[in-house]
């Protein structure tokens, strides 16, 4: 499960978009339209836990260069009520994807998978930080659960921390409007299941949704680049 783990850490990006998108035109069955709100709040949900993460205790994503890596041994804001925060916020926005997909299937198999991929890449993770940082990072394991959250810590692991909102826009903007593209994805593919014409679309709220989240996400850019949004 480390070497599943740790090949995953490395392809995640190519390799997460192509195992949703065969998923939603092989596994897929049954769609149900009603299950759009809910999709949207669980992903919400999970994009809410990551800006908690982030505007607390950023840690560096991605490793480097493509391997699992840490400079420091992060264990305060979110991290001190759970190990692994981020994975659980992607988790929750994965979820959503698949309840807006609106496939009872793809729900059973899309959970499965993807939550044996996360387990993987979190092993692959353990063994590294281990290695690194050998018995502080133990303690840290028997004080801190792996995935549910300890809220009974939440006061004393972000007693004296400030957030920062500038921090979670210029680092998490891409996270936000990605999934929103893959939802407005998913609901213009059932539209071309459906039988409806894509020009009905522009008349509609996705084409605004487009829009102004393709104008938001422009903006957010432009800003970091000209260093005008600081984090």
């Amino acid at each position: 499960m480390v070497s599943i783990g740790n090949f995953f850490f490395r392809y995640r990006n190519q390799l997460f978009p192509v195992i949703f998108v065969l998923g939603v035109i092989v596994v897929s069955t049954g769609y149900h339209a009603s299950w759009l709100g809910l999709g949207l709040g669980v992903a919400m949900l999970g994009q809410l836990v990551r800006a908690a993460v982030i505007g607390l205790a950023y840690i560096k994503r991605g490793g480097m260069n493509k391997k699992v890596y840490a400079e420091n041994l992060v264990t305060s804001g979110i991290f001190g009520v759970c190990r692994n925060p981020l994975y659980v916020g992607n988790i929750l926005i994965i979820l959503g994807l698949l309840l807006v997909a609106g496939s009872p299937l793809l729900l059973l198999v899309g959970s499965i998978v993807f939550g044996f991929i996360y387990q993987c890449i979190i092993y692959a993770e353990e063994t590294y930080l281990l290695e690194k940082f050998g018995s502080a990072y133990q303690d840290y394991c028997q004080d801190v659960p792996r995935w549910i959250p300890n809220f009974s810590q939440l006061h004393s692991a972000t007693e004296g921390m400030q957030f920062n909102l500038s921090r979670v826009i210029a680092k998490d903007y891409s996270t936000f409007f990605g999934w929103l593209g893959w939802v407005v994805a998913i609901i213009l593919y059932q539209h071309y299941l459906d039988g409806k014409p894509l020009s009905d679309t522009a008349n509609s709220p996705l084409f605004y949704i487009i829009l102004a989240g393709g104008m938001l996400a422009l903006l957010v850019r432009v800003l970091k680049k000209k260093k005008i949004l600081k984090v």
